[in-house]
């Protein structure tokens, strides 16, 4: 009998450790944070180069260029040299010369918007233009830039030829934002001064232009006090005429031509 306790002892050990009840499963492993957009700084100074050969040589850490005419190259490029890029699109208005513009039905195009070859858009049927615009987005960041610049988003204050209310407006500009920023993409929010206090906290900085001439800048001041980069520009003044405001109120200024090509005068 003494011979058969330890065996028996063994045994029950043996059935105790495979009654035990299994350890718990490894914790699963949480889904990578998205990455955080670029929130450009007050202050900031940048470039805007819409037309002509792009001049990469300008002293200024933010790039402002056009989402077609430029190649991933070409972002690359500026990456390499230290630049953020933002990627201008119009997301307010058709314009007939994009690879594009056969895909935008024409219920959706309505009155000329002052410049050759481009209509406002009816920015209430988000329907159909969720996926364009979506479509232009992903083109941005397939091409690795930073940021975006949608223009036209103030349609409502304007004769588009569509009933459009500030609601319409409010809408579509935060349906814009949220696109950017699925796609990684910080977000600026072009002129629309009037919606910037319900718009500052859906967009990463704000793009205007002749906020001097016409007496507007104070109302962007939401974007400064919000830590965000106002980038600004001037046709028609001179920068002595503007940058001590622009300077007090931590705007981003620079006197450019209409036609938005290399040449700036930054304050």
């Amino acid at each position: 009998m003494r011979r058969v306790l330890p065996s028996l002892a063994l045994l029950l050990i043996l059935l105790a450790a495979c009654s035990s009840p299994p350890a718990p499963p490894a914790p699963p492993t949480p889904d990578p944070k998205p990455t955080p957009v670029w929130h450009p700084r007050p202050g900031t100074p940048w470039q805007w180069q819409l037309s002509g050969r792009l001049d990469l040589s300008v002293d200024a850490p933010v790039y402002d260029i056009d989402a077609f005419d430029h190649p991933a190259s070409a972002v690359a490029d500026l990456h390499r040299r230290g630049r953020k890029v933002i990627c201008y699109v119009s997301t307010g208005a058709w314009e007939d010369f994009r690879p594009d513009a056969a895909k935008f039905p024409k219920a959706l195009l309505g009155k000329g918007n002052g410049w050759q070859g481009e209509r406002w858009l009816d920015i209430r049927r988000t329907d159909l233009l969720t996926p364009l615009m979506a479509a232009r987005l992903d083109l941005c960041r397939a091409k690795g830039f930073d940021a975006v610049e949608p223009d036209n988003m103030d349609g409502y204050r304007n004769d588009t030829g569509f009933p459009l209310t500030a609601a319409d407006q409010l809408r579509y500009n935060r349906l814009i934002a949220r696109l950017a920023h699925a796609r990684g993409l910080a977000v600026g929010l072009k002129n629309d001064l009037d919606q910037i206090p319900q718009l500052v906290s859906d967009f990463d900085f704000a793009v205007n232009e002749q906020c001097a001439e016409y007496a507007e800048c104070e109302a962007l001041t939401p974007f400064v006090k919000a830590g965000k980069a106002v980038f600004h520009v001037e046709y028609e003044r001179e920068p002595h005429q503007f940058c001590a405001q622009s300077r007090r109120l931590g705007l981003s200024s620079m006197r450019k031509e209409y036609d938005l090509g290399a040449w700036r005068r930054a304050c």
